[in-house]
């Protein structure tokens, strides 16, 4: 048996939830597969229907959404035998992006059902697991207020128009950063904890993370003027900004992150308060990915 678990407001051009359903039913059981397919109704309901497929010892668990849906669905299978595949529909799209699973949901589904399920490791921050990134500084001031109720801006439009206004106003804070490695601080505009590359629609902060390396990148892009910031904001998209001057990459496999105040942090997206003091760190293979190799 396998369970398809569909988020029906995820992406802005999303197909209508029925054809979705239609269509999950209709390319397992080309397949030969039992399917159970849910819709979800809540915040967190993902969560608990991949919990409770997890529990049915389910052979196969697809989150068909947006990085929020795959994050809910994949970290509650962490550290179980359950393996996990991506449909991915929603705004940026980083994890499977990254995994190179087609954006044409009949594609994206086939490759989950046929693949052969790999390790892939996970992060982990204050408590909370994440899959693809988690950050602190204006990533996390941005996805708070991508967020928030009322917000109908959606997609790289909407999250664009956002960045720009944060920018105009956000106040980069001082942090310090220990690792086995040694300690440093900085005023960072962010700091990302990269288990994959991008942040999603082609935009990679950390062009040379790797899900399976048994390492977290930390990131830490510093802001020495707001103009140079903007000036090199193009090079997210040519995945080269692991090389401007002002931008540190450091492969890690725990961190601890300290500031004078507590911190707003997101893990895949999904905006957390924090403390004043964050602890980092990776598990190696702890879930297995249905993906193209």
């Amino acid at each position: 048996m396998i369970t398809i678990i569909i988020n029906p407001v995820a992406g802005t051009r999303a197909r209508p939830v029925a054809e979705r359903v239609d269509l999950a039913r209709r390319i397992a059981a080309d397949r030969g597969e039992a399917a159970d397919v849910f819709v979800t109704e809540r915040p967190a309901h993902a969560r608990a229907l991949a919990r409770a497929a997890r529990d049915s010892g389910a052979r196969l668990v697809v989150a068909w959404g947006g990085d929020g849906t795959v994050s809910e669905v994949a970290t509650e299978l962490a550290f179980s035998a359950v393996p996990f595949g991506i449909v991915p529909s929603g705004s940026g799209n980083g994890l499977a992006r990254e995994l190179r699973i087609p954006a044409d949901p009949s594609r994206a589904l086939t490759a989950a059902l046929s693949a052969v399920p790999r390790p892939m490791d996970l992060g982990e921050i204050d408590g909370r697991l994440f899959v693809n990134l988690a950050g602190i500084g204006l990533d996390a001031y941005v996805a708070a207020r991508f967020n928030k109720m009322g917000n109908r801006r959606r997609g790289l439009a909407g999250y664009a128009a956002l960045t720009a206004r944060a920018l105009a106003t956000y106040t980069p804070a001082r942090y310090a950063i220990a690792t086995p490695d040694g300690r440093v601080e900085a005023r960072a505009l962010l700091v990302t904890i990269a288990n994959s590359a991008q942040f999603g629609n082609g935009a990679r902060i950390a062009p040379g993370a790797r899900i399976d390396d048994g390492l977290l990148d930390l990131v830490i892009v510093e802001e020495r003027s707001r103009l140079g910031t903007l000036c090199r904001l193009p090079w997210l998209f040519t995945g080269t900004i692991d090389s401007l001057q002002n931008c540190t990459v450091r492969r890690i496999a725990e961190a601890t992150i300290t500031a004078g105040a507590p911190m707003m942090f997101h893990v895949d997206g999904e905006p957390i308060q924090g403390g004043a003091s964050l602890h980092v760190r990776v598990y190696p293979g702890a879930l297995r990915i249905a993906a193209p190799q």
